[in-house]
């Protein structure tokens, strides 16, 4: 649920998942250095390999709605700083490294993700989105050694989120990534004022 600052201003939080080194950092600085959607300082805790420590943090704006964009720490061991970040999001930017040897810390990332939101993420009914939009960035694209498309879509199919789509990213040329954000700020908007029309629509019968 967005909150709302003085002046009415709608702000939404968006938060980049997944696992350690799979470019959610680097996807997020292309919004802020290059897209130039975000103002203000990046806000950046990392250890000495880069790595993120807590979170980043930015605040974009996409026409006349602010988003507060987050990254969480992707090692296990930063299981709580997680699931403290995660509080609140209305959308959320799965970053999938591409990379073959990665492929169990995508597995072990996307399960965590379901066992902390689980049926936030899956639509009730076909017709209908879910509580909150997951996007999928399958990132690296320009790698060797990458898996297929068609296995991460079936990762997503048996974890029920077939609903999801899938964004084919290289973050460090920011390839896709804009597209892939605004579409998740964009549905993270249409679900909060569906939710608006669906209570007004329940009031008035």
């Amino acid at each position: 649920m967005p909150s709302r600052r003085g002046d009415g201003t709608l702000v939404f939080k968006i938060c980049f998942y997944g696992p350690s080194l799979g470019g959610k950092t680097t996807a997020l600085e292309w919004v802020y250095h290059r897209e130039g959607l975000a103002s203000g300082d990046m806000q950046q805790i990392q250890d000495p390999t880069g790595r993120t420590l807590f979170f980043d943090r930015v605040v974009a704006r996409v026409s006349n709605v602010v988003f507060q964009v987050y990254t969480v720490a992707g090692q296990r061991r930063h299981k709580f700083q997680r699931q403290t970040v995660l509080k609140g999001t209305d959308a959320l930017i799965f970053t999938f490294d591409s990379l073959i040897d990665q492929w169990e810390e995508n597995i072990w990332s996307l399960k965590e993700l379901l066992r902390f939101y689980g049926d936030k993420l899956i639509p009730p009914n076909y017709a209908d989105p879910p509580e909150v939009p997951l996007v999928v960035l399958a990132n690296k694209r320009d790698l060797d050694n990458i898996v297929q498309i068609s296995k991460i879509r079936q990762v997503l199919d048996t974890a029920k989120l077939n609903h999801c789509l899938i964004y084919e990213t290289i973050a460090i040329t920011g390839i896709n990534v804009k597209r892939a954000f605004v579409y998740a700020a964009r549905q993270a908007v249409l679900n909060h004022y569906k939710k608006l029309s669906d209570k007004t629509t329940m009031e008035s019968t």
